[in-house]
C-alpha cells in the first residue's frame, strides 16, 4: 500500500492512484514485481513510522510532484533533517505505537500463593505488565475472602480469584451483588485429592465416610469437584463427610497436626504435603474432569468500564503471559520466577514437579503428566454454566437461574478472543462447548436437566 512506502524517495508516488512508483496499474500488482512491496509492509515498527512519515509529506506537500521535485533538488537525508526539526517524526511514531492512552498505570493486584496464579505472578517479574506500560503491584493475599474483600473494596484494581467468585460476587452470594467480570481462565487442572498418609490403605472413596476434608473456598472448582467425586462414590458431602474452607497455605500444616484427612487442593499444596512426608497424591482433578477450569482473573465491571485501555492492557499481558507458559520448554524457566518468598514461597524443586508434570506421588512412585496443570485463557460461558448448576445442586443460590445470560455477563468470551489473537494464540471460534464430568456428558444448554439427573443434591 503506498501509505507504507518511503515518502523521501522521490521515486515513488504518493497518489492513491496507480501504484507508488508509477510504473504499475496498481499497489498489489507493485507489490508482487517488487520485494519492498512485501518488506514495506511485513515489520509493524517500520509500517508505524511510514505511517507518520507519509501523513508529514502529505500535509507538507498537497501536490506530490512539488514533494518529488524537492527531494531530487535536496536529497532524502537533507529533507528529512529539516523536516524533522519541525516535527519530530521518532516521537510522533512512539505515541502511535503505544495506542491508546493509559488511564490508570499504577494498580494493585492480589493473588493467592499457588501455581493456578502463575500468569499473573510471572508477569510481573518477567516484564509482561511493563510491557504494556503498567506498573503492576502483585500482592500476596492470605485467603479468598480476603481477596474477595479488598477487591469489593478497591484496595486491589483486580485480582486472582477461584472461577466461580465472580459468578457468585454478581449473583449476590456470599457477599453484596456487584457485577464482576472473568474475562481470562488463568489455568486448567493443576488441582489434586491428597490424602494423610495414615489413610494409604484407604483408596476405596467409598470408605471415607466420617473423613474431615478442606477445600479453599466454598465458591470454588475444589469445593464442587470434591463433592461431584464424593456423590459419584455413593456418599452425601453435607451428610457422610465433613468440608470446611481452609486458605490452601494453611492446608499442609492441617494435614500434618491431624486435624483434617484430606484436602481437594490447588498445587503446590499438594506436592508440598509430599515433600513435606504428610501426605500422597491420591488423585489429580484432571481425573475427575480433565481440561476444567480452576482459577482466572477476575475484575468489577466498574473498572472494566471507567479504565477501559487500562483493562485492556492488563487482560493482554496476562494473555501473553499465558501463552509463554503454555509452552513447557518454559516452565522451569517460570518456576525459578515464581518460587520466592514475595511468590509462592516454595522450594523451586516442589514448584517444578507441578509445573512440568514429573512428580512423586508420595507412595514411592514418580508419574509424569505434562497437562497437570496447563493454561489456556478461554473463559468458556459452558463452564460457568456447569458450576452455576452445582452451586444450585448443593443450595448455594435458588430459584429460577438464567444460566446463558448470567455466563455471557460474567465469562468474557469476546475479550478474550481479541486479545489472544494478538498474543498468537488461537482462541476457539464457539463460546460454548460440552464435555464429560466422570464420563457423564454435560450439555450446557439443558442445565436444569443436568442437575435432576443426580440422585444426591440439595434441591
Amino acid at each position: 500500500m503506498a501509505m507504507f512506502r518511503n515518502p523521501f524517495d522521490h521515486r515513488f508516488r504518493l497518489s492513491s492512484k496507480g501504484c507508488s512508483c508509477g510504473q504499475h496499474s496498481s499497489e498489489a500488482e507493485h507489490a508482487a514485481a517488487t520485494a519492498d512491496g512485501l518488506a514495506a509492509t511485513s515489520d509493524e515498527a517500520l509500517r508505524l513510522r511510514r505511517s507518520v512519515e507519509n501523513a508529514v509529506m502529505r500535509a507538507l506537500f498537497p501536490v506530490d510532484e512539488q514533494r518529488r521535485n524537492f527531494l531530487k533538488v535536496v536529497g532524502a537525508s537533507t529533507a528529512y533533517a529539516a523536516i524533522n526539526t519541525l516535527f519530530p517524526i521518532a516521537a510522533a511514531t512512539d505515541v502511535l505505537a503505544q495506542g491508546a492512552p493509559l488511564e490508570k498505570k499504577d494498580l494493585k493486584v492480589g493473588f493467592i500463593p499457588i501455581t493456578c496464579a502463575t500468569p499473573i505472578i510471572m508477569a510481573a517479574p518477567m516484564g509482561f505488565y511493563a510491557k504494556q506500560g503498567l506498573n503492576v503491584e502483585v500482592i500476596k493475599t492470605a485467603g479468598w475472602a480476603v481477596v474477595r474483600d479488598k477487591t469489593l473494596n478497591k484496595e486491589y484494581d483486580a485480582a486472582h480469584m477461584l472461577s466461580p467468585m465472580p459468578l457468585a460476587i454478581s449473583l449476590g452470594v456470599g457477599s453484596n451483588a456487584i457485577p464482576y467480570t472473568m474475562p481470562a481462565v488463568e489455568n486448567i487442572n493443576g488441582q489434586a485429592i491428597t490424602l494423610a498418609m495414615k489413610h494409604k490403605d484407604k483408596r476405596d472413596p467409598k470408605s471415607w465416610k466420617g473423613f474431615k476434608f478442606a477445600v479453599p473456598f466454598d465458591y470454588s472448582m475444589h469445593n464442587y469437584l470434591l463433592r461431584y467425586y464424593l456423590a459419584e462414590a455413593g456418599l452425601d458431602p453435607d451428610t457422610d463427610v465433613q468440608i470446611r474452607s481452609v486458605p490452601p497455605p494453611e492446608m499442609v500444616a492441617n494435614l500434618r497436626a491431624d486435624n483434617i484427612d484430606g484436602f481437594l487442593a490447588p498445587d503446590p499444596v499438594n506436592q508440598r504435603a509430599v515433600f513435606d512426608g504428610v501426605g500422597f497424591i491420591h488423585m489429580l482433578s484432571k481425573e475427575i474432569w480433565d481440561g476444567h477450569p480452576c482459577c482466572a482473573f477476575a475484575a468489577s465491571k466498574e473498572f472494566v468500564t471507567t479504565y477501559p485501555n487500562t483493562y485492556s492492557a492488563l487482560l493482554k499481558a496476562i494473555i501473553e503471559a499465558t501463552a509463554f507458559a503454555t509452552k513447557t520448554e518454559n516452565r522451569k524457566q517460570i518456576a525459578e520466577a515464581i518460587a520466592p518468598a514475595n511468590y509462592l514461597n516454595q522450594p523451586v524443586t516442589v514448584v517444578e514437579q507441578v509445573l512440568t508434570g514429573t512428580y512423586a506421588d508420595g507412595l514411592g512412585q514418580i508419574k509424569r503428566d505434562a497437562k497437570r496443570i496447563d493454561f489456556d485463557p478461554f473463559p468458556w460461558e459452558s463452564f460457568a454454566v456447569w458450576i452455576l448448576t452445582q452451586m444450585k445442586r448443593w443450595g448455594q443460590i435458588k430459584g429460577d437461574v438464567d444460566y446463558a445470560g448470567v455466563a455471557k455477563q460474567v465469562f468474557l468470551a469476546t475479550d478474550a478472543t481479541r486479545l489472544m489473537k494478538e498474543a498468537g494464540l488461537t482462541p476457539p471460534t464457539a463460546t460454548t462447548k460440552t464435555f464429560s464430568v466422570m464420563g457423564k456428558v454435560f450439555d450446557p444448554a439443558k442445565p436444569e436437566e443436568y442437575i435432576a439427573s443426580f440422585p444426591i443434591k440439595r434441591i
